[in-house]
């Protein structure tokens, strides 16, 4: 009984990690040739439709809306 356990664990092993391995290779085969690449947002570009070459800065404001006084010190 222990035996036949042992030999089909085994083998189950082995074909989950050849189906394992199949899988992976056709996810990365449909990725790296059928997927688009990233799209650019539309201020990246000029009025001619070409990507802008400066260097774009982005800014971000985080609103503080903690209206308590906190001064301990008072």
């Amino acid at each position: 009984m222990l035996a036949t356990s042992l030999v089909f664990g085994s083998f189950m092993t082995v074909l989950f990690f050849i189906v394992g391995i199949m899988t992976g290779w056709v996810a990365r085969e449909y990725m790296m040739n059928y997927q688009e690449f990233p799209k650019f947002h539309p201020e990246m570009y000029d009025a001619n439709g070409n990507i802008i070459p400066d260097e774009i800065l982005a800014v971000r404001f985080e609103n503080d809306y903690d209206y308590e006084d906190n001064d301990e010190e008072d």
